[in-house]
């Protein structure tokens, strides 16, 4: 499935009002590694729909012979045959209850799998577009849905096919007059399908859609709860997810309105054809054609004919609104990530040189999506050993071109060259291996210290992690944490300080040991202690590495090798501190406003 589904499903925009069968092959994938299960699944249904079929039977052989002997009719091996019946009834129900209990747990899980392996590997600009309740509803409600369509859908089509059939012969044999009375309504419950696919299908896309939004807002204000509280803005936020809430409920209603009339009219439509099959049957029951077994297993024949067409018109409805859940959980495992290795590139196996020395940005251009552009003829080179600082007004592309440099994002034009070679011509987890990145909001995952830190290196010993914060002035406070290295910090580090995520986050630098070291505004959001901590762990992060601070502190930048000035999206000024200084040109004039100017 292409990516056209995404774009069109998160604008809102309609798709096909049909069952898309390239959608359901796909999904119908998910069940090939457990097709042992899936064969036994519909043996199960299928001995359950001919013991369905056998009933009626045994039942038109007891009556007749009970009409034709009396009470001296031998009943005895239709007793055993109702016996045997009834336990492969019942082994075969529970069964199928355990394997489509089964399958439905592991295609659930592998779904989430793939869909939960894409989003480690999208680009930047994909979660730019979608909001974080957006995905979650794809990875939890949709993929529980399409899991359940798959696993019981699976059972009743089986079992429907087998039922449908087998009465069909049956009633055929019996009686193809009164069996021309029954199927003469299944074209009636074709057109009835028809009309009510595009309307369930469409209904459903719009739960879908709002229950998306409904998530992210919902996502929203949580982690917002202390600047909603602070701004006494909860009012804005209830009437914001009521209106939500409202749409969602209004369109939950319309699609349950259609499923209420569907299954009815196919109900009334079945009713019509026993109804018919009961006045012809009594007719030649009277006038002696039938006998009275024929026609009493015939009618229990036409209502499990039309039982499977109850139930597979219920699991039709759902398919409509598994497919609006199918298209969005499709378009996120089937999504591209737009920076990825070049066909020559993963079979050139071509390495980043070890050590970088040198970094050009040559003819620099960049724009978000179809947006203006925010960067262009950035002309920049950074060599190892060195601190570039890029500072300028707000919006000035400063925080851009730190993501251009690792790669989060591509020049629209011109390229960035690792010691003479465009990097899109190297391995992207290659050459992402060799930064180390500190962001401004430093995020810090759920667990220990120690987790925190050996999510930059996985091996690392007791020892090295205290050897890095020691390095990184972060052993004073982790030594004075109650557990030391195993305090449990919380979701997002929320047991910690700003200073103390910042610390970490310098440390796991320290630790994978990289050779490009990009600082986003890490002190800007930290007290003067903390950061004169940083400011003298900075010295041993950046020593012979390729270093690029992005700062607003006159402490932070005016040792630096080379002061970029980004504004407007240009380089307006290059030099150090003294000379731009000298210049009288935007650095100067930021530094008379005070040293908080420089953003």
């Amino acid at each position: 499935m292409s990516s056209a589904y995404d774009d069109a499903l998160y604008t809102d925009d309609a798709l096909a009002e049909r069952l898309a069968g390239d959608l359901w092959r796909q999904l119908w994938g998910y069940t090939r590694p457990y097709r042992a299960w899936v064969w036994g699944l519909c043996a199960c249904a299928v001995v359950v729909a001919l013991m369905d079929v056998a009933f009626p039977l045994i039942t038109r052989e007891v009556v007749d012979a009970i009409a034709e002997n009396g009470a001296a009719a031998n009943l005895t091996p239709w007793l055993w045959a109702y016996g045997g019946a009834t336990l492969a009834l019942a082994g075969a129900v529970g069964a199928f209850i355990f394997l489509g209990g089964r399958l439905r747990t592991h295609i659930s899980h592998d779904i989430r799998r793939d869909a939960f392996n894409q989003l480690q590997d999208l680009s930047f600009a994909y979660f730019d577009r979608r909001p974080v309740g957006w995905l979650m509803a794809r990875m939890t409600s949709d993929c529980e849905r399409l899991s359940n369509i798959l696993a019981w859908g699976l059972l009743d089509l089986a079992w429907g096919g087998t039922v449908m059939s087998g009465a069909l012969v049956a009633m055929v044999i019996m009686a193809p007059n009164l069996t021309v009375t029954v199927v003469v309504i299944v074209p009636l419950l074709a057109l009835a399908s028809l009309r009510f696919q595009q309307k369930i299908l469409t209904t459903a896309r719009d739960v879908r859609r709002y229950n998306a939004q409904l998530t992210a807002n919902f996502n929203e204000t949580v982690m917002g709860v202390q600047t909603t509280q602070a701004f006494q803005r909860e009012g804005d936020n209830h009437q914001r997810f009521q209106g939500l809430s409202d749409a969602m409920y209004g369109a939950s209603v319309k699609n349950l309105i259609y499923g209420a009339i569907y299954l009815p009219v196919v109900l009334t439509l079945s009713s019509l054809a026993l109804g018919g099959a009961l006045a012809l049957g009594g007719l030649e029951l009277f006038l002696g054609a039938l006998s009275a077994g024929t026609v009493l297993a015939f009618l229990s024949y036409a209502r499990h004919f039309f039982e499977p067409v109850e139930q597979l018109a219920h699991w039709f409805a759902e398919m409509q609104m598994a497919q609006a859940s199918a298209e969005r959980v499709l378009s996120l495992v089937n999504a591209e990530p737009e920076i990825r290795d070049s066909e020559a590139v993963r079979t050139g196996a071509r390495e980043v040189s070890t050590p970088l020395q040198c970094i050009e940005v040559r003819d620099l251009a960049f724009a978000y999506g179809a947006g203006p552009q925010v960067l262009q003829d950035i002309h920049l080179t950074l060599r190892r050993g060195t601190l570039t600082a890029l500072i300028g007004p707000t919006g000035g592309g400063k925080s851009t071109l730190s993501a251009l440099l690792c790669r989060f994002y591509e020049p629209t034009r011109g390229g960035i060259y690792v010691d003479g070679t465009e990097y899109r011509e190297l391995p992207l987890q290659a050459w992402q291996a060799r930064l180390g990145v500190v962001l401004q909001h430093a995020h810090i995952f759920s667990g220990t210290v120690a987790d925190n830190l050996r999510f930059a290196k996985p091996g690392a010993s007791e020892a090295e992690l205290w050897a890095a914060l020691e390095t990184s002035q972060g052993a004073a406070f982790v030594r004075a944490l109650p557990q030391g290295l195993a305090f449990e910090v919380g979701e997002g580090g929320s047991r910690l300080s700003a200073g103390q995520r910042q610390l970490l986050s310098l440390t796991r630098v320290l630790l994978c040991d990289a050779e490009l070291v990009i600082l986003d505004e890490a002190t800007a959001t930290i007290d003067s202690e903390t950061e004169a901590l940083i400011t003298q762990a900075l010295k041993a992060v950046l020593a012979d590495r390729i270093a690029v601070v992005v700062a607003h502190r006159l402490s932070t930048i005016r040792h630096a090798d080379q002061i970029a000035v980004i504004s407007g999206g240009t380089l307006a000024e290059l030099g150090t501190h003294d000379i731009l200084q000298a210049q009288g040109g935007i650095y100067a004039g930021l530094l008379a406003q005070g040293p908080t100017a420089i953003v």
